[in-house]
């Protein structure tokens, strides 16, 4: 049996905010019409929280649901349960006209945390950080530097980051280097 690693093996930096790689973490894409109650009760039944609406994420703990584009929801979940829950989700579905992948090892995930995480945020992605365009729960689809990946704020002070693993050790590069105490912007702080 392989010994599982996450990308980073949560490393962390401490700076203008506390960077964590968030270690495993199970991911779902599932892709179809959002508007069928199938879906609906396939993606929300896995992850035990409300459907989100467009461009929003919904979580608890681990658990999470991202709306990403008009057919397409990411759902997190605990690592060890997502073929569980990718079971659960094919019968609740039946014939309903879906896709389910498992991208768990093909993604990176980050926790950010701290008062200065807009500031640290608007340095990398040209997506507008203030709090009327990225309220709490609002998910985004961006870039950091010239790396695809998605968040959203969890809080006012977090935000979960999820990136190709690809590119896992130059996000952490950039974020750090964003996040140096000697680059504090102080913006929105």
């Amino acid at each position: 049996m392989s010994n599982l690693q996450s990308p980073l093996n949560g490393a962390s930096y401490e700076g203008l905010i506390h960077i964590q790689e968030a270690g495993l973490r199970g991911m779902i894409t599932l892709r179809g019409d959002l508007s069928d109650i199938k879906v609906k009760n396939a993606a929300t039944g896995v992850a035990g929280v409300d459907m989100p609406g467009m461009g929003e994420a919904r979580c608890v703990d681990e658990r999470a649901i991202c709306w990403m584009s008009p057919d397409e929801l990411l759902i997190t979940a605990p690592y060890g349960e997502v073929a569980a829950d990718m079971a659960k989700m094919e019968n609740t579905l039946g014939t309903s006209h879906h896709l389910i992948a498992n991208v768990s090892d093909a993604r990176a995930v980050f926790i950010l945390q701290g008062d200065k995480l807009r500031d640290v945020l608007a340095k990398l992605t040209p997506t507008d950080m203030s709090p009327e365009a990225c309220p709490v729960l609002a998910m985004k689809r961006t870039r950091f530097a010239q790396v695809p990946a998605a968040f959203w704020f969890r809080s006012d002070t977090q935000v979960e980051l999820i990136c190709f693993r690809s590119v896992a050790q130059y996000m952490f590069d950039l974020l750090k280097a964003a996040a140096d105490p000697n680059a504090d912007v102080g913006y929105f702080s």
